[in-house]
């Protein structure tokens, strides 16, 4: 299985543009994309990430891992985004140690959910 990287392309980031390529998501897509997804990540545009005030956004997902929403992200942040992506897909569990995730990782995390596969009982 692979890694997707899904990039929130309709981020406003609480400005205002006329023209929809230029918003803050649908640039840091074209950022991720022309820099190249690394081994065992796909990079995937969606049209809302449901996380409007605190865009851009990206997500962090695989089968049985789990997933991650990120925000407050720049086009700037590519190469740290695609390392951080790098090193969820290198996990078996999507739990990256805090040290290895960069620091915008570390920061700009809106969400942590859980895999399907967990037991949908409360631990005791």
């Amino acid at each position: 299985m692979s890694t997707t990287l899904y990039v929130c392309t309709t981020c406003k980031a609480d400005e205002v543009h006329e023209d929809d390529a230029q918003r803050p998501g649908a640039v840091l897509h074209r950022a991720l994309t022309a820099a190249g997804a690394p081994e065992g990540v796909e990079i995937v545009g969606v049209e809302c990430l449901s996380a409007c005030k605190q865009g851009a956004a990206v997500a962090l997902s695989e089968p049985g891992k789990w997933t991650y929403v990120y925000g407050r992200l720049s086009a700037e942040d590519a190469a740290d985004i695609l390392q951080g992506a790098a090193a969820y897909a290198a996990t078996d569990d999507g739990l990256v140690t805090w040290r290895e995730r960069p620091v915008i990782f570390r920061k700009q995390s809106l969400a942590r959910i859980p895999p399907f596969t967990l037991p949908k009982e409360p631990a005791a």
